[in-house]
């Protein structure tokens, strides 16, 4: 766990170090702020205390956001030959992984975590369910895990950052879209099961304030994938 933590923190510090991880949460707070309080029109015009509208645009806008962050992680390192450096430390491949997960997740935490101000904005302006708020960041959290563990696994792929980008995208949108889309057009088992593998269908029932173990099993289950999947390319690149 100590060598995990020593790459998340040195993960963390190198996002800093360069504009990404500005530009994401200027970009972030900018989209999720204007769709909340300007064109969201739901809390000054409806007068309705909510942050549904924020949740929605933050979900979209991580779903774009993460393979941006994640398609240098390892291609980069791949690419360059520093992987290879790092693994004649004793580590192994399996600690990589999950310490640029950690230092991932925690970037979108630090994002989410300013846009606090929000919530206490409109809590202060009107009765807001703070249940569903609790929820719906959580579910904000456990989708972006999701979607990290298969960014991961996309940068393990090749040593190209737009490729990586790119397949993380493509992979994304069979979760976050045509699973739906699928499950729409289908009937019983098989449309049951494009159904569950919907990321909207389980996201959307955490937001509403309903923690479900098939839920939590989901996004774990797609998180430990991309993990795992991840390793065993690195392992297949470097062996």
């Amino acid at each position: 766990m100590k060598a995990i933590w020593i790459i998340a923190k040195q993960e963390l510090k190198s996002h800093f170090d360069s504009l990404m991880a500005y530009i994401l949460l200027i970009l972030f707070l900018g989209f999720s702020g204007f769709f909340t309080w300007i064109y969201g029109n739901d809390i000054f015009f409806v007068q309705q205390a909510s942050l549904q509208v924020f949740f929605q645009v933050a979900y979209l806008t991580l779903f774009f956001a993460i393979p941006m962050l994640t398609m240098r992680s390892i291609a980069e390192e791949t690419r360059s030959g520093t992987i290879e450096l790092l693994l004649t430390k004793p580590i192994t491949h399996i600690q990589i992984i999950w310490g640029k997960y950690l230092a991932m997740l925690l970037l979108i935490i630090i994002a989410l975590a300013l846009t606090l101000p929000y919530y206490f904005t409109i809590a202060s302006i009107g009765n807001i369910d703070h249940g569903a708020v609790i929820s719906g960041y959580f579910g904000l959290i456990l989708m972006s895990s999701a979607y990290i563990g298969i960014g991961l696994f996309a940068s393990a792929l090749t040593s190209n950052q737009i490729v990586s980008a790119l397949v993380a995208l493509i992979i994304g949108v069979f979760f976050h879209i045509l699973s739906g889309l699928i499950a729409g057009s289908l009937s019983g088992a098989l449309g049951q099961v494009f159904y569950y593998l919907s990321m909207n269908t389980h996201f959307e029932s955490i937001t509403r304030g309903v923690i479900d173990s098939k839920d939590l099993i989901y996004f774990a289950s797609l998180t430990y994938a991309g993990v795992f999947l991840a390793e065993k390319s690195l392992q297949s690149k470097t062996s």
